[in-house]
């Protein structure tokens, strides 16, 4: 995500650009170990952050990932903190999340001679990885909030004060805006996800951005939180069953 377009821990073997049937992903995967375990990285903006939101291809990116053996997806998305249960800087793993996002392919079942499958999104992040990514943050001593709706939109441009009124009144936490399809991309094939978020600011209308949105203010912050992500990401990994 924003701010996360290497793995400093990650001892690299090899990178590959892979091939699917949805075009190309944002980068080329690469392949490496953290603590002596297997890991693929993808940088979801392209390696130069050069790939807005709404232009991320996100089949292809699961595809290369499912296709590669990933099991398990540690995705992680800037945001902005709607209400009031967050501060900058904080990480948070949301529960729970809204679709506002439009224009997007949002689906590996769209029809032609495949059968059409419905699946199942109750609970839109999966719990086991979810609960291991608590545990690794307590191991590893960094603070991160269990609960948060997450409300992804199309972006590129940031909310106005009364988008952000109306995502509050609908139950939302947070905004951001590559949360989505991803999740359901991921759970249509089967592999686990779950969203890393760092609060990068308050959304549009909210403390210090009542009167406007501080671009600069959220490279700073990004560039702090990043720490935090990556010793956690370092965690999950280690300790990974």
């Amino acid at each position: 995500g924003s701010g996360l377009t290497r793995l400093s821990t990650l001892a690299v073997a090899r990178r590959e650009v892979i091939r699917t049937p949805y075009g190309e992903p944002s980068s080329a995967l690469v392949f490496g170990q953290i603590g002596g375990r297997d890991v693929v990285f993808l940088a979801r903006h392209g390696q130069g952050h050069t790939i807005p939101p709404h232009r991320v291809n996100y089949r292809a990116n699961l595809w290369a990932l499912k296709k590669c053996g990933v099991a398990s997806i540690l995705a992680v998305a800037s945001v902005g903190a709607v209400g009031g249960e967050y501060a900058v800087g904080d990480l948070v793993l949301p529960h729970q999340l809204i679709d506002y996002t439009t224009g997007r392919e949002n689906t590996f079942f769209d029809g032609g001679d495949r059968e059409v499958v419905h699946v199942d999104f109750t609970h839109p992040y999966t719990a086991q990885l979810r609960q291991r990514c608590l545990a690794a943050a307590r191991s590893a001593g960094i603070p991160v909030h269990n609960a948060g709706v997450y409300a992804a939109v199309s972006g590129p441009r940031l909310e106005t004060a009364a988008e952000i009124d109306r995502l509050g009144r609908d139950g939302a936490t947070m905004v951001g805006m590559t949360g989505m399809p991803e999740a359901a991309l991921a759970r249509e094939l089967g592999v686990a996800y779950v969203t890393i978020a760092v609060v990068v600011n308050h959304a549009a209308g909210r403390g210090d951005s009542a009167l406007a949105v501080s671009v600069e203010g959220i490279v700073a912050v990004l560039e702090t939180a990043m720490v935090k992500v990556r010793s956690l990401i370092d965690q999950v990994v280690k300790e990974a069953p």
